[in-house]
C-alpha cells in the first residue's frame, strides 16, 4: 500500500472521529498511548526548538492538537484561553513559531483578537485559526493567517507546522 493510501485512510478515520466526537475513555487512551510512546523512544525536547502554542478551551480537541504537533520537531505548549497564551508569548514570544488557536473561546478575547494581538506584537509568528463555523461576513483575519474549518485534519495541521519551522517569516527591521 502506498504512503498516500495509508495517508487519506488515516484522515478518513480522523475526520469521522473529530466529527463524532472523542469519547473521554478514547481520549485517555491515546494520551496514554502516546505518553508511552515518547518515553520508550527517548524522544529528547530540544531547548532551541521553535515552540507551537494551541490555544483552544476544549480539553479533548487542545490534547488532539497538541499530539499532532508533537510529532513535528516543535515543542508544543497548550494554553486554554487567550490571556494564558498571550502569557506565553510575552515570556517567549521570540521562540514561538506557530500559534494555532480556536475562534471561539472562553475567557475576555476570542481567537480572533489574539490572532490580530500576535499579528502586530509578534509579526513573525505563523497564525493558524480554526473553527467549527465560518467567520462572520466582513471580519478578516490578519495578513498571513491561515483558517482551517472544523473538523481539521491532522495533516492541514501538520502542513502549517512545517512551513512555520521551515519558512519563519523575515526578521522585522
Amino acid at each position: 500500500m502506498k504512503l498516500d493510501q495509508i495517508g487519506q485512510a488515516l484522515a478518513s478515520c480522523y475526520d469521522n472521529l473529530v466529527a463524532e466526537g472523542l469519547p473521554d475513555h478514547l481520549a485517555a487512551l491515546v494520551r496514554r498511548v502516546d505518553l508511552a510512546e515518547r518515553s520508550r523512544s527517548g524522544k529528547a525536547e530540544r531547548p532551541d526548538a521553535p515552540i507551537a502554542v494551541v490555544v483552544e478551551d476544549e480539553r479533548d480537541t487542545r490534547e488532539l492538537a497538541e499530539s499532532v504537533l508533537e510529532e513535528t520537531e516543535m515543542r508544543v505548549i497548550g494554553c486554554d484561553s487567550a490571556e494564558n497564551a498571550l502569557g506565553i508569548l510575552r515570556e517567549r514570544g521570540g521562540e514561538v513559531a506557530l500559534v494555532f488557536a480556536d475562534i471561539r473561546l472562553a475567557g475576555a478575547m476570542d481567537g480572533l483578537q489574539l490572532a490580530r494581538a500576535i499579528a502586530t506584537l509578534w509579526p513573525r509568528t505563523r497564525l493558524v485559526v480554526t473553527s467549527g463555523v465560518e467567520p462572520e461576513p466582513g471580519v478578516s483575519l490578519p495578513e498571513g493567517a491561515v483558517f482551517i474549518p472544523k473538523p481539521w485534519r491532522a495533516l492541514d495541521v501538520l502542513v502549517e507546522a512545517e512551513r512555520a519551522a521551515r519558512d519563519p517569516w523575515p526578521p522585522v527591521s
